[in-house]
């Protein structure tokens, strides 16, 4: 029975999703802050800009992580995907984590009807059912596969609908969708292994909160969208 209400659920809410991009259309702005641990380390950013039938999100995220006043870890980066209404034709992005410079080069061919990939990780085709794994889009709870934004890998994956639950954030609270976002394969190393706890506001469209546990107990939260 409960598989069956399962069913059910994603079945609804693939129909209320598919005007994907027409959701955000309202957006100029989401901002994400994140924490470790209970502390603020850093933020995800994302600007919408909007040219017709083009859309391009633009993502900035910086985070540092420190021991005893040592930087462990950290990482500042530049993104931005393109759309022509819901079909994501490029996407670029520079990283630097930890010294390491990492990026992805990706492009739909409309030859093939896949992307194609130049990554850090990983250069090759993917395809168009893939989304670009970023927070600011719902669309990432509807697929089997993402493209990693730092290093263009590809990461199956298997997302479970958990509860109907009450969350607050930054003294508002919201009656959201509680869902968990694994790795297919969880035999993978840890390193490499998806693990989210994702809330969804389907009010706003909104990922408003994300965490993982990874050396410490990580959290992206929403804190203003305009």
């Amino acid at each position: 029975m409960k598989k069956f209400f399962i069913l059910i659920f994603f079945f609804a809410y693939s129909l209320s999703s598919n005007a994907h991009m027409a959701h955000y259309n309202k957006f100029n702005k989401i901002e994400m802050e994140i924490f470790k641990d209970g502390k603020i380390i850093g933020y995800n950013y994302y600007f919408f800009k909007k040219d017709g039938d083009i859309t391009t999100v633009t993502n900035q995220i910086k985070f540092t992580v420190k021991l005893f006043g040592a930087t462990v870890f950290e990482i500042e980066g530049y993104g931005e995907e393109k759309y022509i209404k819901d079909k994501l034709i490029s996407f670029n992005s520079k990283t630097l984590q930890n010294d390491k410079k990492k990026y992805v080069n990706l492009e739909f061919n409309k030859q093939t009807e896949k992307f194609d990939i130049k990554g850090s990780s990983y250069n090759g085709t993917a395809s168009v059912n893939n989304v670009i794994g970023n927070w600011w889009s719902h669309k990432i709870l509807q697929t089997d596969s993402q493209i990693s934004p730092i290093s263009g890998s590809i990461k199956e994956q298997t997302v479970t609908f958990i509860a109907k639950e009450k969350i607050e954030l930054y003294g508002k609270t919201y009656e959201v969708d509680h869902f968990k976002l694994t790795s297919k394969d969880m035999s993978i190393s840890k390193d490499k292994r998806l693990n989210f706890d994702i809330w969804f506001d389907k009010e706003s469209s909104l990922i408003l909160k994300v965490t993982y546990s990874r050396l410490g107990n990580w959290e992206y939260k929403v804190k203003k969208f305009e």
